[in-house]
Formats: structure tokens, sequence, C-alpha cells
């Protein structure tokens, strides 16, 4: 019977996870770490800066198997979670969604609109905003890094870790930087 026993807890444990990963009635997945805003990018960026957190915009959309493994196997690390949780002020946007979107210039759109704007073609899509966003410029030129597509624990922790870090204003290149903290393996 023991056996049996570690075997159900050995299951029910390696399916905390994606227990764990809830999804809304619009099909995306939404950790508690997420911030439910009105969409408004200056406004979002200022209470972010607030907070001592940095601005990050997930797109994601309904039905994604690369969000879905982001959500259940990277997000959920406890060392990325928390990452997340101390860095970051998470806004999620839906590539297909109608929610209007203000962005830093002025410029209202649908998300889905909006994704088109910022150049955004794949799911999911991290893109990471500096503290200060001209007035003038719009997400897709102001960022200092975008992730399109959905990687592995130590590539999303590296990036996670590098923006926080500022390490695109010391002219280290990201890649040089994954090569030299995890020897360019993930």
């Amino acid at each position: 019977m023991k056996p049996i026993r570690a075997l159900f807890v050995a299951l029910l444990l390696a399916s905390a996870p994606a227990l764990a990963a809830t999804v809304g009635d619009d099909g995306l997945h939404k950790p508690d770490w997420l911030r439910e805003t009105f969409k408004d990018l200056p406004e979002d960026l200022a209470e972010a800066n607030a907070e001592g957190k940095r601005l990050l915009i997930i797109v994601e959309q309904r039905g994604c198997i690369y969000c879905k493994k982001m959500h259940e196997e990277v997000f959920a690390d406890p060392e990325i979670d928390a990452l997340i949780r101390d860095t970051y002020f998470v806004v999620q946007m839906n590539l297909f969604g109608d929610v209007e979107i203000t962005d830093f210039d002025g410029t209202t759109l649908a998300e889905k609109d909006m994704a088109v704007r910022w150049g955004v073609m794949f799911t999911p899509t991290l893109i990471f905003l500096p503290e200060q966003v001209a007035d003038d410029a719009h997400t897709g030129t102001a960022a200092v890094a975008m992730m399109p597509g959905a990687f592995g624990k130590g590539t999303t922790k590296a990036l996670l870790s590098w923006v926080r870090d500022h390490g695109y204003e010391n002219g280290e290149h990201f890649q040089k930087f994954v090569a030299r903290t995890l020897g360019g393996t993930d």
C-alpha cells in the first residue's frame, strides 16, 4: 500500500504547478502577480515606478500552448515567481483582444491593433519598459527588451535579471550575458 501512496503523492506534487495556473474567462492564464489596470500605460508606468518596480507587458492569446508552458513550468518556478513579484509590475494583454490600451504617446487602440502597432507576432511576448518613456514614444520603440515566444527557466530568469539590473545600459548584449551566466545552456 505504501508504494501506491508514494506514487500518488509524487503525481500530486508533479502536477502542482499545473493546478496553480488559473485561466480566466478570456482564456488567458491569471497568476496573482498580474495587475488589473485600466491599461493606460503612462499611469501603469507611474504606478510601477512608485512601487520601485519595472513595467512588464505580457501579450498572450487563448489556447496558446507556449503561454501555458510558461505559466505552468517557467513562471511557477519559485525563483522566477519571486523575481517577478519583487521586481515587476505586470500588465497582461490579449493578442486578439478588444480592450482599449492607451500608449505613451496618447494613442488609444484595441489590444489587437496595439499588438500590430508594436510588432507583436508571437505569444507569449514579454515587453520590458524603461523607468522613463518619452511622451511621444510608443511601447514598441521604447521597450528595452522584447522576448517573443516561450523559453526555459534559465533564459527567462536571465532576462528578468538582465532587465532588472539594467544590463542593456552597460553595453553587454543579452546573448553574451546568457552565455556568461548560464554557460550557454538553458
